[in-house]
């Protein structure tokens, strides 16, 4: 008889034990789980800021490279764009450039900077010199 007690005593603790454990394993679990959810966000958010600065840097270089090879425009302020390469990862990206020259009057070297912004906000400026050849 008093092993029949003592079985029911433990059967009875482990039950309880058992619904502790099953408890702090959920409350552990929910823990891990908003952690990596949390991490899958900043992840994401990374990779977008790291592609909207990749592609604004590319259109930038690209953007110098054109204006550098047009004829040199003496008293120019601004410079015309190139026309935006087609596809999606150019939409809702705009494109301003503008000259300064560095002696008044202009002696033929303009200082260019490229600005490129993405949904009205500033991504990148490109600084560089353009001279009349």
């Amino acid at each position: 008889m008093q092993l029949s007690r003592m079985l029911s005593t433990l059967t009875r603790r482990e039950s309880g034990l058992t619904l502790i454990e099953t408890v702090v394993a959920l409350a552990i679990l929910g823990a891990v789980s908003v952690t990596f959810l949390s991490g899958l966000t900043t992840i994401s958010k990374a990779t977008f800021i790291a592609d909207e600065q990749t592609t604004a840097e590319s259109l930038a270089r690209s953007q110098m490279e054109r204006v550098k090879t047009t004829d040199y425009v003496y008293g120019a302020t601004e410079y015309p764009p190139a026309p935006m390469p087609s596809g999606k990862d150019y939409i809702n990206y705009s494109v301003v450039i503008t000259a300064e020259p560095l002696n008044n009057p202009d002696d033929g070297i303009q200082k260019i900077t490229v600005t490129i912004k993405h949904f009205d906000k500033t991504i990148i400026k490109l600084e560089s010199y353009k001279a009349q050849r």
